[in-house]
């Protein structure tokens, strides 16, 4: 039986990845200068940006519950099991609509076999399991294996990034605006990380500099040194220090298998211009049977 590994456009993947592994992506919805856009499809994360430094400022709804019911029933019809890897349950409400619409399609087609998994964040953090788990399923590995994989790890990857500024943070209620104001002015970074699926504070660091060595020392508490690892970046138009942090931690671990992408449409649009996440698992990726 095909087994069909689906995301959502939060996951960050490059797009030659989900080309060669076929996975399917819900995108998000975008509203932007009076029009409603398809993440992904009918806008790209650089026109997202392009707009964003032309001063406007868009707004993110989840995944059409149409598109997903859509896609379920198809996949029903054809007889293939579905793994739904969602983007954090804490911080949209995808994966609870993707359970109701699973529940409506397995009226009708009652022997419908899918699975629905809350990654616990976003981005590239949910986008190296999703990897991962379309290779498994391209090795022929069973869905019970894919599906024990992925809830292991999605409860062991680390998500760690920092902004250019604070608004983002006083816009989502994180930062007082006193705060946002004040650090801006003295070249406050925020270093943030996902716990329990929710964005985190964890603390403030002067200058851009100072912030990716702080990125660099929560990584060397956290994360596994295996080099065989893929370690994620992520950025908001801003791939420079994308790649200046990727030499960083090939200097200081010795990693070198690295997946960097732009921060998507649906995070851009919260946490703005500038800024880089870092994602890696904090226990090692081995795969079930394998």
């Amino acid at each position: 039986m095909k087994i069909a590994i689906i995301t959502d456009s939060t996951c960050d993947l490059p797009a030659q990845i989900i080309a060669d592994y076929q996975i399917e992506v819900f995108p998000f919805s975008l509203h932007l200068d009076g029009h409603d856009y398809l993440d992904g499809i009918t806008i790209s994360t650089e026109q997202l940006y392009h707009a964003m430094r032309a001063g406007l400022t868009p707004k993110t709804s989840q995944v059409n519950p149409i598109l997903m019911k859509e896609s379920f029933v198809n996949h029903a019809q054809k007889g293939e099991a579905c793994i739904y890897i969602a983007f954090s349950a804490a911080m949209s409400g995808a994966y609870q609509t993707s359970l109701a619409i699973a529940r409506e399609v397995k009226e009708i087609y009652p022997d419908f076999d899918v699975e629905i998994i809350d990654s616990k964040g976003g981005s590239l953090a949910s986008g190296l399991v999703v990897y991962q788990a379309a290779q498994m399923a391209r090795e022929g590995k069973t869905k019970e294996e894919i599906v024990n994989f992925v809830r292991y790890q999605t409860s062991h990857m680390e998500h760690i990034f920092t902004v250019d500024n604070l608004e983002s943070l006083y816009q989502g209620g994180r930062v007082s605006r006193t705060s946002a104001i004040i650090g801006n002015i003295l070249n406050i970074k925020p270093i943030l990380h996902v716990d329990n699926g929710r964005i985190m504070l964890l603390q403030m660091i002067r200058g851009k500099k100072k912030a990716l060595e702080k990125l660099l020392e929560i990584m060397e508490t956290r994360c596994i040194k295996t080099k065989n690892q893929i370690v994620g970046i992520t950025h908001a138009d801003d791939l420079d220090t994308a790649l200046k942090l990727k030499t960083m931690i090939q200097q200081r671990f010795g990693f070198n298998k690295f997946i960097i992408n732009l921060i998507g449409s649906v995070l851009g649009a919260h946490i703005g211009i500038g800024g880089v996440g870092l994602f890696f698992p904090n226990e090692l990726l081995s795969k079930p049977g394998g």
